[in-house]
């Protein structure tokens, strides 16, 4: 069983397009254009909607607000049939530093107005979601006020990068392979973190350690490995 759709959280409007929040619309607007699919404003589910022709997958942006997001999910969602197990929701995460992203089925929603209001409206938490980190804010700062800002350039470029490694993983996701994307996510981190060339024995020795983080990762219910959730 494969995705059926994608759905990326945000607010509506300009002055919101570049703010950290909106890091699920970005993923879901640059695959769109990547794939040559027209996302349009759809009045019945209140969103931006389009539909990858090859696979069949719709992609859906909200045009709710953030804390609304659940009400076109789950008309699409009950529209077409599709089960919260085919839905990824693609969003931003402050729990991981900018350039990281992860990928996880079920579990907290840390406070996320967007994936309360998905997780209410479609009474489970068991669709997959796909977690951008933003980073957390600085000490004194409200995480509702960071996520309204626009990230610094270099932060940008790394959430960028981040984004750029999803969207290769979506073709897996889309075919139903979640553990082959998932290894893939975590395979994919490790080079940043670790900057020695391949070939040097450092880069060797890192593998056992690999492991242990991914067999702890399971025991969380988390497959997609180094940074395991905090709750």
């Amino acid at each position: 069983m494969g995705i059926r759709l994608v759905v990326g959280l945000g607010n509506p409007g300009k002055e919101y397009e570049r703010t950290r929040h909106n890091a699920g619309f970005w993923l879901v607007e640059r695959y769109a254009t990547q794939n040559g699919v027209v996302l349009r404003k759809d009045q019945k589910f209140k969103a931006l909607v389009g539909r990858h022709e090859a696979s069949g997958t719709w992609l859906l942006l909200p045009q709710t607000f953030m804390n609304l997001s659940g009400q076109p999910v789950q008309m699409l969602a009950g529209f077409f049939k599709i089960k919260p197990e085919e839905i990824l929701v693609v969003h931003d995460e402050l729990d991981f530093p900018p350039g990281v992203a992860r990928l996880k089925q079920g579990g907290g929603i840390a406070g996320h107005n967007g994936l309360k209001d998905i997780s209410q409206r479609l009474a489970t938490h068991d669709y997959w979601r796909l977690r951008l980190g933003v980073g957390k804010p600085p000490p004194g700062r409200e995480g509702a006020d960071y996520v309204l800002e626009r990230p610094p350039a270099e932060e940008k470029s790394a959430i960028d990068a981040a984004i750029d490694k999803s969207l290769g993983l979506l073709p897996q996701l889309v075919a139903g392979d979640m553990q082959g994307a998932m290894n893939t996510l975590h395979t994919e981190d490790k080079p940043p973190a670790n900057k020695e060339p391949p070939a040097k024995p450092a880069e060797k020795k890192a593998e056992p350690l690999g492991e242990s983080q991914k067999e702890s990762a399971k025991k969380e219910g988390l497959l997609s490995g180094l940074f395991g959730r905090k709750k």
